[in-house]
């Protein structure tokens, strides 16, 4: 128990946009929604996910600082954790993880049954749920694109944190059903070939690659760490 509770803790500092929204961190992190809506210039985004090629990448505290920032555009945003394996949504906004997105596949409970409010008042987050037996299975199910569409009705913004692409196949298989995907790679800690190879197993999915997002870079003359896109 102590453990989960420090692990919480952690994952709570790691929202830096909400915690400091006028630190130099949250204003990279506000560069990158800004590219992410240049990228978008000729169609809509309305769906996407954020994946990494390995774990201890940044992705899934990145994911959820891009989640508030958009929320701070008064944009309805929900963020989905589609890390079947080891989710942490739950952990970084403090939700209720007894139900979630594994429980909306099965159809145990509805969708805005299962969602849980943030303190950003257009954030709503929909934690991965009971860890079940087939993950791969239920994320390219006929229940998933179900539950895009009606997610498309209530929200304007909807973002899958997933896990590493190199790791299992759940990033790809989401990748052929949002609307773009975003690569999270770390400095000094992400291998060349394997950022490499995360990119060619994204790039042939039917939604776009929208970028990387570089994590940890340290900035000269006493900057803070810099994220950029």
């Amino acid at each position: 128990m102590a453990r989960r509770e420090k692990q919480a803790k952690q994952m709570f500092r790691h929202l830096i946009t909400r915690n400091n929204p006028r630190s130099p961190i949250s204003e990279q992190f506000r560069t990158i929604r800004t590219n992410l809506q240049f990228s978008a210039v000729d169609g809509d985004l309305r769906t996407m996910l954020v994946t990494s090629s390995g774990p201890s990448e940044g992705k899934s505290s990145t994911v959820a600082n891009l989640a508030v920032v958009f929320a701070q555009q008064e944009k309805r945003v929900l963020l989905i954790d589609a890390d079947l394996r080891k989710p942490t949504v739950h952990y970084t906004f403090r939700a209720d993880n007894r139900r979630g997105l594994s429980s909306v596949l099965v159809g145990d409970f509805s969708l805005l049954d299962a969602v849980s409010k943030t303190e950003e008042s257009t954030l709503h987050v929909l934690p991965s749920g009971p860890i079940p037996p087939n993950p791969s299975e239920l994320l390219g199910s006929k229940a998933m694109v179900k539950l895009i569409e009606e997610a498309k009705e209530i929200y304007d913004l909807i973002i899958f944190d997933t896990p590493p692409v190199l790791a299992v196949t759940d990033a790809q298989i989401l990748a052929n059903i949002v609307d773009g995907s975003l690569l999270v790679v770390r400095s000094k800690v992400t291998d060349k070939e394997a950022a490499l190879k995360a990119k060619e197993l994204l790039l042939p999915a039917k939604s776009k690659l929208l970028g990387v997002v570089l994590n940890d870079k340290e900035m000269p003359k006493g900057h803070y760490y810099y994220y950029g896109h």
